[in-house]
């Protein structure tokens, strides 16, 4: 998203950003929503995924810990490819 374009965010943005990535983490750990279907539970963690993957490819983190996002991203994975 912001890759190539000199972006650079300041300690809040990088903060809002990581918060952000932890609200797909929880989610993604989480268990599917009562009453929603696989496909829109697949989706939902496709969506997640994604922001985390993306998230993991940006340069301007510091010394936030980004184990729980790439865990998140396996985990996610996992649960998308036993809804099948």
């Amino acid at each position: 998203m912001h890759e190539g374009t000199g972006y650079e965010p300041t300690a809040e943005q990088i903060a809002q950003h990581y918060n952000a990535a932890m609200d797909s983490v929880g989610l993604i750990n989480g268990d599917k929503p009562e009453g929603q279907s696989d496909a829109d539970w697949k989706d939902t963690l496709e969506r997640n995924v994604g922001h985390l993957a993306h998230m993991l490819t940006q340069t301007y983190w510091t010394t936030e810990d980004l184990t729980p996002f790439s865990d998140a991203v396996a985990a996610g994975n996992a649960k998308m490819a036993a809804i099948g």
